[in-house]
């Protein structure tokens, strides 16, 4: 259920598979991609993990906090519901920013993932099928390697 905060930003909802955990986040995303690193894919159980980041405080837990299940320590981590082990975000770069996991949101973010990263260590099982740039590792650390 989409809705604008207090500021007129539109917030976003999203939840886990059982709706023990529910949160809101801006639709202010300011970036958004397709991992395809080890822990991505070990995480999610698939080819890649669809990610949207966003500052931390953008991020509200609205429901079922005692429930998220913390994989890391408190300023790099990967959230989980302990019902039903929904991967929800991670909290990232020294607790600044989360990433949500986009299959979580229950609403239609305004962005879209445009980069493939770490495709250096994708499935080799998985082909990249979109004309988005991939990168071999983080786009800040070389060209896309699909010229």
């Amino acid at each position: 259920m989409t809705s604008a905060g207090p500021d007129g930003v539109r917030r976003l909802a999203g939840r886990c598979l059982c709706g023990a955990v529910h949160y809101t986040v801006d639709d202010a995303f300011g970036y958004a991609a397709n991992c395809h690193c080890a822990d991505c894919r070990r995480a999610t159980g698939s080819a890649f993990k669809p990610f949207a980041g966003i500052e931390r405080e953008k991020m509200t837990v609205i429901e079922g906090e005692g429930r998220l299940l913390i994989f890391g320590d408190e300023d790099n981590h990967d959230a989980r519901c302990s019902a039903c082990g929904s991967f929800l975000y991670s909290v990232v770069r020294d607790g600044a920013f989360v990433h949500i996991v986009m299959g979580t949101l229950t609403d239609d973010p305004t962005i879209r993932p445009n980069e493939h990263i770490f495709v250096g260590s994708k499935a080799p099982w998985y082909t990249i099928n979109d004309d988005l740039p991939q990168y071999e590792r983080h786009v800040f650390e070389g060209p896309p390697i699909n010229r």
